[in-house]
C-alpha cells in the first residue's frame, strides 16, 4: 500500500501537556512507523494546564509540525471569564438543581462571541493553514481531533474546497449528551443549538466519524440515523507502556499509609464533594489509614476548599509533567477514578490500568468505565453519587490493603490491548482503508474497532 499523506489537526499538541494533548501526541509519535506521513498542525499559543517539553522529544523527526497563533486567552484568564458568566456555579450530574441567574448583556456578548468554545478564535487561522498545507503538501487524508469541539467547524470549510478529501472527525469526549453540560464555557439555549449544528454539519461532511468509546460511538451515531453505521468509528485510548513500570503483584510495605492517587484535572465531571463526604464518615481507624495524593489542576475553587477540608489526609501537588505524574502512580498503592459522566472513559483511565495499579473507581453505574473496568478485572467500584456505597469501597480498600498481591488479578492480555502503540497501529490500519474507500467508493468499507 503507497505511503499516506496525514495531516493531524489538534489544537493542543506538545510542549502544551496535560492529558487532553495526549492523544494526538502518541499518533504524532506512532504513526510515521506505519506508512504514514504525517504534519502536524496545531497552535504556537495553546491555553493549557501546563507544559511537558519530554513529549515533544518523542516525536520523529521526521513529523512536520505546522503552529500558527491563536487568539485564545490564556488558561487562568478564560477560567476568570468562565467563573464571571456562570457566577462560580458548576453543572455536573451528581449536583442538586440551582434557579439560573439572568446574565447581563455583557455576559451574553462574550458568551455568544465565544460558540462553541473560546478556541474558535483560532478557527480563522486555522482554516488558512490547513487548506494550504493540503495543497503544498498533497495531502490525502486531514484527522481532526476534538475538543475543543470548534475544530469540527474546519470540515465543512474544507469540504467546500476540497470536495473529494477524505476528512475524520475523532471526538475524544462525547459532545451533546454529556460533555456540554458538565464542562463547557457556556451553556446557554443559544450555546447548544451552535453546538447541535456545527456537530451536525461535521457529521454531514466528514468521512468518518471516530470515538473514543463504544457507547460514545452509538450515542453519536444514533443522533444521525441517516448516515451508514460504517461512518461511525470506534477506536479507544492507550497507555503509553515505555512511561510505566512493568507490571507486577502490588506489595505495601506493612505500617505504611495507604496511598491513592488521582491523576488528572478536577472539574464538573469529576467533581469530588460526594467523595469528600465520604472520606469525613469513614471510621476513624480506617481514615487514618488513607492518604489522598491528588496530582492535576483544580478547576474550581470550591473543589480545592472541599478536598483541604480532608486535612492531613490529602496531598495536593498540582499540575506535574507526565513523566512524573506516572512516577507517582508507580510508587502509589491504588489510583483513584472520580467520574459522573456515563459516555466517556477518561485517558487517565488507560495510564491507570496499565500501570498496573488496582483502580478505586465512583463512577456512574451504567458507564462506559464500569464495563471496562469489570472485563480488564482492573479494581472496584461505587457508584459517585451514593455516599455509603463509597465508604464500603474504602473500608474494603483498607481490609484489602495488605493482601493485594492475591487478590488482585488483573487481565493483563486484554490489559495489553490498550497500549497506545498497537492502538495507533490499529488507527494507521483504519485511516489506510478510509483513504482507500474513499478514493475507490465501489469498494466495501473496512470496519476497525
Amino acid at each position: 500500500m503507497s505511503r499516506l499523506n496525514v495531516l493531524l489537526v489538534s489544537y493542543s499538541f506538545p510542549p502544551t501537556g496535560g492529558v487532553g494533548v495526549l492523544r494526538a501526541a502518541s499518533l504524532a509519535r506512532y504513526l510515521p512507523a506505519e506508512g504514514i506521513r504525517l504534519d502536524v498542525l496545531t497552535t504556537h499559543n495553546a491555553s493549557g494546564v501546563g507544559t511537558d517539553s519530554g513529549l515533544l522529544k518523542d516525536i520523529p523527526s521526521e513529523v512536520e509540525i505546522h503552529r500558527t497563533i491563536t487568539f485564545d486567552l490564556p488558561f487562568g484568564l478564560k477560567k476568570k471569564i468562565k467563573k464571571l458568566i456562570t457566577g462560580g456555579k458548576t453543572t455536573h450530574i451528581a449536583s442538586t438543581t440551582e434557579p439560573a441567574d439572568k446574565p447581563s448583556f455583557f455576559k451574553e456578548a462574550i458568551q455568544d462571541f465565544l460558540l462553541p468554545d473560546p478556541q474558535v478564535t483560532w478557527l480563522p487561522a486555522l482554516t488558512r493553514a490547513a487548506r494550504r498545507i493540503v495543497r503544498e503538501r498533497k495531502i490525502d487524508l486531514v484527522l481532526i481531533t476534538a475538543p475543543p469541539f470548534s475544530s469540527v467547524l474546519l470540515v465543512e470549510r474544507l469540504r467546500r474546497d476540497f470536495p473529494q478529501l477524505a476528512i475524520v472527525v475523532d471526538f475524544r469526549d462525547e459532545w451533546l449528551s454529556t460533555t456540554i453540560d458538565l464542562v463547557s464555557f457556556s451553556r446557554s439555549e443559544r450555546a447548544v443549538r451552535v453546538a447541535h449544528k456545527a456537530e451536525a454539519k461535521a457529521v454531514k461532511n466528514a468521512t468518518t466519524v471516530v470515538a473514543v468509546t463504544e457507547a460514545a460511538r452509538r450515542e453519536i451515531r444514533s443522533r444521525y440515523p441517516e448516515e451508514p453505521e460504517e461512518k461511525f468509528q470506534l477506536m479507544p485510548n492507550g497507555f503509553d507502556a515505555t512511561r510505566l513500570s512493568t507490571m507486577s503483584a502490588p506489595v505495601r510495605r506493612s505500617g505504611d499509609k495507604i496511598v491513592v492517587t488521582y491523576v488528572g484535572t478536577v472539574y464538573g465531571s469529576t467533581e469530588p464533594t460526594t467523595l469528600v463526604k465520604a472520606m469525613q464518615a469513614l471510621p476513624p481507624e480506617v481514615k487514618s489509614r488513607f492518604k489522598l495524593r491528588f496530582i492535576g489542576h483544580i478547576e474550581v475553587p470550591r473543589y480545592r476548599e472541599a478536598l483541604l477540608e480532608l486535612g492531613d489526609m490529602v496531598e495536593l501537588r498540582g499540575f506535574l509533567p507526565q513523566r512524573e505524574a506516572l512516577a507517582l502512580i508507580n510508587e502509589t498503592d491504588y489510583v483513584l477514578l472520580v467520574t459522573h459522566d456515563p459516555l466517556n472513559v477518561a485517558a487517565k483511565f488507560y495510564d491507570y490500568v496499565g500501570s498496573g495499579k488496582p483502580i478505586l473507581a465512583t463512577i456512574h453505574p451504567q458507564g462506559d468505565v464500569r464495563r471496562l473496568l469489570e472485563e480488564l478485572r482492573a479494581g472496584w467500584w461505587a457508584d459517585s453519587r451514593d455516599l455509603t456505597a463509597i465508604c464500603n469501597l474504602f473500608i474494603d480498600a483498607a481490609t484489602r490493603a495488605d493482601r493485594l498481591a492475591s487478590e488482585f488479578r488483573p487481565d493483563i492480555a486484554k490489559i495489553g490491548e490498550y497500549e497506545r502503540k498497537p492502538v495507533a497501529q490499529r488507527y494507521a490500519s483504519l485511516l489506510q482503508s478510509i483513504a482507500h474507500w474513499n478514493q475507490n467508493p465501489a469498494t466495501s468499507h473496512t470496519e476497525e474497532g
